[in-house]
């Protein structure tokens, strides 16, 4: 068996074979122990992708599968690798891994829990490795449903109509991509002269650039619902913060980047003239949801609005990348996605676990937890240090490649835009600021706080996981920036290709 379709298989298995437990500590060690064969396998992935680049092998995709799936229409079951798919596929095993161990404790219908966790990584994976437009499109569905029932039965607040909302508006932005799908299918030839999903034969022929100026918004819009691209946003705070922290993490760590990774691979990949005609239009919804995120974070008073407002300015960051056209942006947009997957991630479960303990998420309420729960206090601080940008940690990183990749372009118009994207560092560092020092410093404003018991330690180890993955990417990024800058250096070649390359 493939490695690829093992990993997809893996956490399939892992899902059913908890439906066979009915203890809840067995349903959780069969959850965890088959996440952590997924982030075995993704560093296994990762070991043998860089032995193969090593050793001078070029091709675009390494350890292709490809099986026949519906042969009338040329549908495949077709999986294979790049830089950008693996460091994805990383960040999947990470959040996956952690969320299952921030949800050690769930005891209400606990076998039902971990089984949609964990079906979820399954649709993760398979988006990530697909390399059949219409196998990648069955995968991105495929984690929908999961997402409604994870909020609508283990979620908090309006948690029914939260679930409800998101899921139309990702139902809405799913539409879109099929259509654009569909359009792409209907304008490419394969070699037995019929039409084709398949990606790669797809970006080495010539989509009409009439085609293109239709299907292009489409793939982009679909897709960038996913990513909570303005307007299309509101479905992300309400279902970040009723979400359990689990289906938080994921929410945010993952289901965000399906978004923003087929902006990449498909609209830009496979319809560059259009990407260029359009790119004004994605700056300018990108530039927007980066400040109007930043701003609208400041006025929230509940530490998971505030993260999830702080999620829609973040992602803008990876449109803007995307946006921007140039090779350094594009390197930065995927570094954004996983960063903010990693920070994100440890963000919502340092607020889960103030939750779970205090029973509290509103700012105002809360102070002086860094003398009761100081572990905990330290973990909320590494993620909103992370997500402000600080040096050392993997948001400065992503961030400033960004904007050296944005500012490489030399017209005014570029330049604005970058600008505006860096002033929003400001305002995140205020209500970073702002929200830590009130809740964690100070005095204690609670007499029940004083009881407060710290992390445990699934939470400990969890916490750690993530922080190791930020310090990685902070430190050390050169690993993560060679892994993937090869791939967006084929994309630029693509737009080069079409005459437009910049």
């Amino acid at each position: 068996m493939n490695l690829l379709s093992t990993l997809i298989i893996v956490p399939l298995i892992t899902s059913f074979a908890i439906l066979f437990f009915r203890n809840p500590k067995h349903v959780r060690v069969v959850a965890l122990a088959g996440a952590a064969v997924q982030m075995v396998l993704s560093f296994v992935l990762l070991y043998l992708y860089m032995q193969e680049r090593n050793a001078g092998n070029t091709a675009k995709m390494l350890f292709e599968e490809r099986y026949s799936w519906y042969s009338n229409f040329n549908i495949e079951f077709y999986l294979g690798v790049d830089g950008i798919s693996i460091a994805m596929i990383l960040l999947t095993s990470f959040v996956v891994l952690t969320g299952i161990l921030f949800s050690w404790n769930v005891e209400d219908k606990a076998k039902e829990f971990f089984f949609l966790l964990v079906f979820l990584s399954v649709g993760a994976y398979g988006f990530f490795l697909s390399l059949d437009l219409f196998l990648m499109f069955f995968f991105l569905e495929l984690a929908v449903i999961p997402k409604f029932l994870l909020i609508g039965i283990w979620g908090s607040g309006k948690k029914e109509y939260s679930a409800m909302k998101l899921v139309l508006m990702l139902m809405g932005g799913s539409a879109l991509v099929l259509i654009a799908i569909l359009g792409i299918y209907f304008n490419s030839i394969g070699t037995n002269g019929g039409h084709i999903y398949d990606l790669i034969s797809i970006s080495k022929q010539h989509i009409p650039i009439e085609a293109q100026r239709i299907f292009f918004p489409l793939a982009f819009l679909g897709f960038g619902v996913f990513t909570a691209i303005f307007p299309f946003h509101t479905w992300a705070p309400d279902g970040h913060s009723s979400a359990p922290t689990a289906a938080s993490m994921f929410l945010a760590g993952i289901s965000m980047k399906l978004g923003g990774y087929g902006c990449l691979r498909v609209a830009t990949y496979l319809m560059p003239e259009a990407a260029h005609e359009y790119s004004s239009i994605v700056i300018v919804l990108a530039t927007i949801a980066i400040i109007y995120g930043a701003f609208a974070t400041m006025m929230q008073k509940d530490l998971k609005y505030i993260n999830a407002y702080s999620s829609v300015s973040h992602c803008g960051f990876v449109l803007l990348g995307i946006g921007m056209l140039t090779q350094v942006s594009m390197t930065g947009a995927v570094l954004q996605m996983v960063s903010h997957g990693v920070m994100t991630a440890l963000f919502f479960a340092a607020i889960g676990m103030i939750y779970n303990r205090s029973h509290t998420r509103m700012v105002a309420d809360l102070g002086g937890l860094l003398k009761t729960i100081p572990f905990i206090s330290a973990v909320i601080f590494i993620a909103g240090l992370c997500s402000l940008g600080l040096p050392g940690l993997s948001g400065f990183v992503a961030e400033m490649t960004v904007f050296v990749g944005s500012w490489q372009n030399p017209n005014t118009f570029h330049r604005i835009a970058t600008i505006l994207g860096c002033m929003s560092l400001v305002v995140t560092a205020v209500y970073v600021l702002r929200a830590l020092g009130k809740s964690v410093m100070g005095p204690i404003e609670n007499e029940h706080f004083l009881h407060l018991k710290d992390a445990r330690w699934n939470e400990r180890l969890a916490s750690a996981i993530l922080i190791i993955a930020i310090l990685a990417i902070g430190c050390a990024p050169f690993w993560l920036n060679n892994l993937i800058t090869p791939d967006t250096h084929s994309i630029m070649e693509n737009i080069s290709r079409a005459g437009i390359g910049q």
